[in-house]
């Protein structure tokens, strides 16, 4: 079984339809980041999709013109057809973070998962906080650059310099699933502050 599984952010419709950045962010992505998603399955990786699901009585929850997006059984909250697969695990998340108040960290243990890659949109927001609550939950973290997306470039820059800097290694996709070919796991990114 393997230890590896990829966990995707945010993939889901109403989010990725907001505006044209988003769009086009994810546009561009599309094929890099599909080709990974398959590539990681046929090597029998997880693949996780985290599908945010907002709460109508959350207070801090963005309202799109007043019209509260990705709710429960909408089609503006499944998971885009491109990136799922029928043997993907999709679970619901409130926050932008996977781990907050789910049960990602048991079933991830449960599958005996050490490491994980995580993508998707946004950058700065869901990828970046739920990659570190992974690291503080002892898990090692790889972020392959063009799997993950931004509205604004610079916000996607930032996060990954971020990222790079504390938790996570960040890599391209391709080397990603080089390094697995070769080695058959990733390593532990070498923690050091200045």
């Amino acid at each position: 079984m393997s230890k590896i599984a990829v966990l995707t952010n945010d993939l889901q419709y109403d989010l990725v339809e907001k505006n044209p950045e988003r769009v086009a962010a994810v546009s561009a992505a599309t094929p890099h980041f599909a080709e990974f998603l398959s590539e990681t399955r046929k090597r029998g990786h997880h693949v996780f999709h985290l599908q945010l699901v907002n709460d109508p009585d959350d207070p801090n929850a963005e309202r799109y013109d007043g019209h509260l997006p990705v709710q429960r059984g909408t089609h503006g909250a499944d998971i885009i057809s491109d990136f799922v697969d029928s043997d993907d695990i999709v679970m619901e998340k409130s926050k932008d973070s996977g781990f907050y108040e789910t049960d990602l960290h048991d079933r991830l243990q449960a599958l005996g998962v050490d490491t994980v890659v995580i993508t998707g949109m946004q950058t700065q927001i869901c990828v970046q906080t739920t990659a570190a609550d992974a690291f503080f939950r002892g898990y090692s973290v790889w972020v392959p650059r063009d799997c993950v997306v931004s509205a604004r470039p610079e916000d996607r820059d930032r996060a990954l310099e971020w990222l790079e800097g504390y938790c996570a290694t960040v890599s391209d996709s391709q080397e990603i699933v080089r390094i697995l070919d070769v080695d058959g796991s990733l390593p532990r990114k070498e923690i050091k502050t200045p």
